[in-house]
């Protein structure tokens, strides 16, 4: 199945949950379409870890094989394999661009890093699915300072994650450490991703 590119609200709003992490995409409380007002039916339990791995699937804009991918490389890791998984997700290149508000979303941050705006450690990466290692550097290139997106994405975006440094003059920063789990989505609950998995 390939990666969702459709509006993200509809999505949002079928989960239940903000795959913007804004807030916005839930001004309708009720699933899109004709019979959206109506109650929704009762979840069985491989249904809600089902919906659980397909809002972290969707918030961080992956398909399922690359999910899938990411969950096993998580579960050989030591420590706890929901954490792991969250962690490997928060270190790829897309979403640190992201963290670090170069983008407003996460599907503008894999733009800019698919069309080459991005470097790490000094040499240009254009792959989204990138695994930053703790301590890369990850700047604008230098042709892409004056990128109108980056620029209005910085004025709108007063504050990043505590896992990551930016310094906006030089439209570089820095991947400081692993991030808590309390920094990340509180909505979240990794422990059905790997019971969907395990089962």
């Amino acid at each position: 199945m390939a990666r969702y590119t459709g509006p993200a609200y509809k999505k949002s709003r079928r989960l239940n949950f903000s795959t913007l992490e804004n807030g916005k995409d839930l001004k309708r409380l009720f699933a899109p379409g004709v019979h959206g007002n109506e109650r929704r039916r009762k979840l069985s339990e491989y249904g809600i870890q089902l919906q659980e791995k397909q809002k972290v699937r969707l918030l961080y804009g992956l398909n399922e094989k690359q999910f899938h991918k990411v969950f096993e490389r998580a579960s050989k890791m030591k420590g706890v394999a929901g954490e792991n998984l969250l962690f490997l997700l928060e270190s790829r290149l897309d979403n640190l661009v992201y963290r670090m508000g170069l983008a407003n979303t996460r599907r503008g941050a894999r733009q800019l890093v698919n069309h080459g705006h991005i470097t790490v450690n000094g040499k240009k990466v254009d792959i989204p699915s990138y695994t930053c290692k703790i301590n890369d550097v990850i700047a604008v290139k230098e042709n892409s300072t004056s990128h109108p997106a980056i620029l209005a994405s910085l004025e709108s975006n007063n504050s990043t994650k505590a896992f990551v440094e930016f310094d906006k003059k030089k439209l570089s920063g820095k991947y400081l450490r692993r991030p808590d789990r309390s920094e990340l989505n509180p909505e979240i609950n990794e422990s059905l991703i790997v019971e969907f998995y395990n089962r």
